[in-house]
């Protein structure tokens, strides 16, 4: 271990002289690196990555894509081959089915106390981790309801529709993301405890299924891409809640979409497979 002060009675990292000196000892007692071999076919992606490495910039790294086999479809223009399309097609199938009545809870359909019911439809949205924040910031916005019953009927006047899209705006607590929101409201809608149903996507901010649609859709445009999605679901002839939890499931990498389960027919004539 050389020592900490130099013959120059400086410290040894601070001298330009000796630190100089020990920087080139240690680098000639390094041992050799191995250089591995590249191949021309990605050696240009990979200099590129190790430069932004070096120099500290943003590395970004694509979704992995099937091949592109001619596959094209307007209703999904960022499609190119027939097992993404596939892919999407479960995985819209599949979402669907989770909302189908009583949806995907049973103690959420079951529980004959609302109360109890409907919080115990926001603590499987909300998921596991530690989110007291959240917990206290929809415990505060339900004091101020009176209730969870008050709070998500709103007015007695509000269709399903409307009282999916105002609860929507007003679950915006910190910490509760878009799609926990989302799925919150499906779910509720689903077990029939309150009367909600879907009118949008509601995209609001970039997590999976928004990232999905921006993908599958081709837009950034919100307005597009929720005009997109309807015309994707009513062609499909799936509820727009469905396209939620079916768009974040196919676009998120190493996400489990059973490939060998069945298609609905609307879902398969849409997007023209099987």
């Amino acid at each position: 271990m050389p020592g900490m002060f130099c013959r120059h009675n400086r410290l040894t990292s601070k001298c330009p002289i000796c630190s100089r000196e020990l920087d080139e000892k240690l680098r000639k007692q390094a041992p050799a690196r191995t250089t591995r071999p590249r191949t021309t076919s990605s050696s240009g992606g990979r200099t590129r990555r190790a430069t932004a490495a070096r120099s500290g910039g943003v590395v970004t790294r694509k979704l992995a894509r099937a091949a592109d086999d001619g596959y094209r479809n307007p209703l999904v223009p960022g499609l190119r081959a027939t097992a993404d399309a596939e892919r999407l097609a479960v995985a819209l199938t599949q979402a669907a089915e989770r909302l189908e009545p009583p949806g995907p809870y049973e103690d959420v359909a079951t529980e004959p106390d609302i109360e109890k019911a409907t919080f115990a439809a926001f603590l499987h949205a909300l998921g596991d981790g530690n989110h007291q924040r959240t917990v206290d910031a929809y415990q505060a916005w339900v004091e101020r309801a009176g209730s969870q019953q008050a709070a998500f009927m709103g007015e007695e006047s509000w269709t399903p529709e409307r009282r999916f899209a105002r609860v929507f705006e007003r679950l915006a607590l910190p910490g509760f993301t878009r799609g926990a929101r989302y799925d919150l409201l499906a779910v509720l809608g689903a077990a029939g405890r309150y009367p909600l149903t879907a009118d949008a996507m509601h995209f609001v901010e970039d997590d999976a299924a928004t990232l999905a649609a921006k993908r599958a859709l081709v837009s950034g445009d919100r307005l597009l891409l929720e005009r997109r999605a309807q015309e994707l679901a009513d062609a499909a002839g799936l509820p727009i809640a469905a396209l939620d939890r079916g768009l974040a499931a196919w676009g998120t990498p190493g996400e489990h979409v059973d490939l060998s389960a069945g298609v609905d027919s609307g879902v398969a004539a849409a997007l023209g497979i099987r």
